[in-house]
């Protein structure tokens, strides 16, 4: 269908990612003032949550911090771990954007919703954001009783960069016996770091994510080209996807990459794994969010919600 109308001004005014980013502090103040702004702007407020909280954990050669959300409702509940995006180099959980949707999540899912502050690239290169991620599950499988939370039921998610580390998780927990993992929401994931999906180059210009900002991205998060094809980096690329949660994958139809959500529904399924795909009709990279101001971005969030409602409820021990 063609671009939402609404997303076809806003266009227009979206600042570009230059080439080479030559003041990462600077970057991020930028990207997160944008979106405080856009935030502000676009989504609706956050509904009620019991209690919000920040801890931190150790991981390797530093700490990271968490923010916990609890739902207003009795437990156990199920926990679900959530990565944001920001390309491996920006984003923050410390943010109105990522609050709003953490607290979505908790509220409209009933669940425990647990937000990463993993640590950045170029500062902290793959696999680090990764192993945080994995530090982070660690600590909600080694502390379920606390936080009221049921071990049976920990699912992942993430949006962009965060999706690719929610699917990297699930990887690396399965190769070793780590946490089991009950389902990964990936939400406009990027799985390939050799970017072979053909919507890179069809949707590459245009739409805000551009194939150029990728490049950018890929340069500050890997260590080395050879690092694109590690499976922890390109979930897509890795040659064994069996054993592994079963997934619901959320692309935008104007996306760069869009193509790489659904060839892991393809290849999960391949694998054995239950795995469902659904196309964004309309939709930008980050659209998603717009709750305020545009339906489909309400049904959006709603589709997400009832993926972990339903694993919620076949996970439930009453019959």
């Amino acid at each position: 269908m063609p671009l939402d109308p609404f997303l076809v001004p806003l266009l227009e005014t979206l600042p570009t990612v230059p080439a080479e980013i030559e003041d990462i502090a600077l970057f991020r103040a930028q990207e997160n003032a944008g979106a405080a702004a856009l935030a502000q702007q676009l989504l609706e407020p956050a509904p009620p949550v019991r209690s919000k909280r920040t801890v931190t954990i150790p991981v390797h050669d530093g700490v990271i911090t968490l923010n916990v959300f609890h739902p207003d409702s009795h437990g156990p509940h199920p926990v679900h771990l959530y990565f944001h995006g920001g390309g491996w180099i920006g984003g923050t959980i410390h943010s109105a954007l990522i609050d709003v949707l953490c607290q979505e999540r908790a509220a409209g899912a009933d669940c425990i919703v647990v937000a990463v502050e993993y640590r950045k690239a170029p500062e902290h290169p793959f696999p680090a954001a990764l192993n945080d991620g994995y530090a982070a599950l660690l600590w909600v499988a080694e502390n379920v009783q606390a936080l009221g939370a049921r071990a049976d039921v920990i699912t992942v998610g993430g949006g962009s960069a965060g999706a690719n580390l929610a699917a990297a998780l699930c990887l690396k927990a399965r190769d070793d016996n780590g946490p089991a993992i009950a389902f990964q929401l990936l939400e406009i994931p990027a799985l390939d770091f050799t970017f072979s999906s053909p919507s890179i180059r069809s949707k590459g210009t245009g739409y805000g994510l551009t194939e150029q900002t990728l490049h950018s991205c890929r340069r500050l998060y890997l260590r080395s080209e050879t690092d694109a094809t590690n499976p922890y980096a390109s979930p897509l690329l890795a040659e064994n996807l069996s054993d592994l949660p079963p997934a619901h994958i959320m692309s935008a139809e104007y996306d760069p990459i869009a193509d790489d959500g659904a060839r892991y529904a393809e290849r999960l399924t391949g694998a054995g794994v239950p795995a469902t795909f659904s196309l964004q009709l309309g939709h930008i990279h980050g659209s998603s969010a717009f709750t305020k101001v545009m339906a489909s971005a309400r049904a959006w969030r709603e589709e997400a919600l009832q993926a972990l409602r339903t694993v919620h409820v076949r996970n439930s021990p009453v019959s």
